[in-house]
């Protein structure tokens, strides 16, 4: 990338970027003429890791906004890697809540609820840009009206399966990935102790409740019910529910499909997939880089819709991050945060992350945030049928379960026992769960509410 070009196309991309006001008590910065501008100085935890294959080009970026903005000081932290939540919560009861934090999609509503991002309403509906992003982003950052964020990340989920496996097997993708039945004898036939392999990598961490739920969509149901005064109902121990936790019991106890370890983590489930021990998998569009640096053709991987449910239901899942700000910023670091936040997502900035990535040889994220931004023409090298069917895959999708971040630790627990006990009732762990999540978080999230 040519530094000259990037800052040229930089100054015509900003020219409508809001521009700050002073700030009492600022550093001073002088500019030519003996004129001074007030430096306001903000805190955003977006620093990448060291060995992030991306930091040149956060590098890259960083420096140009700091020509573009000089008179905005952008402290880059790095935030604990899978601690980020537990940190950025203990910041915020600490007082020491950053300027700018990438909220995940789930977050959002207990956050709003908590007051932690501030509201940015009239800063976005200033903002000539807005109307190109996500109109389901905007619907996760924005709450009765009023917007709490800015869309940075998009992903959405589907079913992987091993081609050659599968080939293997003799065994038909459009056949046997059907629904719930085909789908489970499937899985079983594809294991094989003699080499290793197992039929299908289920998820039963921690957070167990991810994959969990779009079983539950696919039985016609879902874990929590949203009331129109805000309030919330839990229904664990629905008929959907419930079967579909049966299910996840079947695809362990009757047939005999999944990992041996069900506790295993996430990364642990990927690298079975990716090496061929398991055969399939349900996967982000934000994966497939990962994949092939991990030595996977592509060729040999194919993407389906998820096998549809008892209700004939299969749909998708989208997810992503969102910038939040504090409000207890004073209005001017909020100014130069929004600014920050809006560079970083403008279609500047995405497209030559993607062009970075091309450049690198890395495959992309297929989602955007964007409507002008289409990630599918820097696919280089991605198959054509795996760009087709993750964009399919979009268009049938829909958010997590309403106050999943608070939820998911006891609706986990329940998937776990079952995964772990033939003879635990999935009925008794979800209400069990259900009753302990009413007492211990709903009863009071609904006063509040009220």
């Amino acid at each position: 990338m040519k530094k000259g070009s990037v800052l040229k196309k930089m100054l015509l991309l900003t020219l409508a970027l809001p521009l700050l006001a002073s700030c009492t008590g600022s550093k001073p910065l002088k500019l030519e003429g003996g004129v001074t501008e007030q430096v306001v100085e903000i805190v955003v935890w977006d620093k990448p890791f060291a060995g992030s294959a991306d930091k040149p080009y956060y590098d890259l970026m960083f420096q140009e906004f700091e020509r573009l903005y000089p008179h905005i000081r952008v402290i880059h932290m790095e935030a604990a890697y899978q601690k980020e939540r537990e940190q950025f919560m203990t910041a915020v009861a600490g007082g020491e809540q950053p300027d700018l934090y990438n909220a995940a999609f789930p977050d959002m509503e207990t956050y709003i609820d908590q007051g932690i991002p501030a509201d940015i309403t009239e800063l976005w509906e200033a903002y000539p840009d807005r109307i190109h992003y996500s109109p389901i982003a905007m619907d996760t950052a924005s709450q009765r009206g009023r917007v709490y964020g800015i869309p940075n990340l998009m992903y959405v989920t589907a079913l992987a399966y091993n081609k050659r496996i599968f080939q293997e097997q003799q065994l038909q993708p459009e056949e046997v990935l059907q629904d719930w039945d085909t789908f489970a004898k499937a899985a079983r036939d594809l294991k094989d102790a003699s080499k290793d392999r197992y039929g299908y990598a289920i998820l039963g961490t921690e957070w167990a409740d991810w994959f969990y739920e779009y079983y539950v969509w696919q039985a016609g149901g879902d874990l929590t019910r949203r009331h129109a005064d805000g309030s919330v109902e839990l229904t664990f121990n629905s008929e959907a529910a419930v079967r579909a936790l049966e299910y996840y019991q079947d695809l362990r106890f009757q047939y005999d499909a999944i990992q041996p370890d069900v506790l295993q983590s996430l990364d642990d489930s990927k690298k079975d997939f990716y090496f061929g021990r398991a055969a399939t998998m349900i996967v982000a569009s934000n994966w497939f880089g990962e994949m092939r640096e991990s030595g996977v053709h592509l060729e040999d991987i194919g993407i389906a819709m998820f096998p549809a449910g008892p209700a004939g239901v299969s749909l998708s899942q989208v997810g992503g991050g969102i910038w939040i700000f504090n409000p207890k910023a004073s209005k001017e670091k909020q100014q130069a945060a929004f600014t920050y936040a809006t560079f970083m997502t403008s279609k500047y900035a995405h497209e030559e992350m993607l062009r970075f990535q091309q450049e690198q040889g890395k495959l992309p994220n297929l989602l955007s945030y964007r409507d002008d931004v289409n990630p599918a023409i820097y696919a280089e090298g991605m198959p054509g049928e795996l760009v087709r069917s993750i964009q399919q895959a979009a268009e049938q999708s829909r958010l997590e379960y309403f106050l999943k971040s608070r939820l998911s630790p006891y609706v986990s627990k329940a998937v776990q026992e079952a995964l772990l006990r033939e003879e635990a009732d999935p009925y008794e762990l979800l209400t069990r769960a259900q009753e302990q999540a009413e007492k211990e978080v709903v009863q009071q999230y609904n006063e509040d509410i009220r």
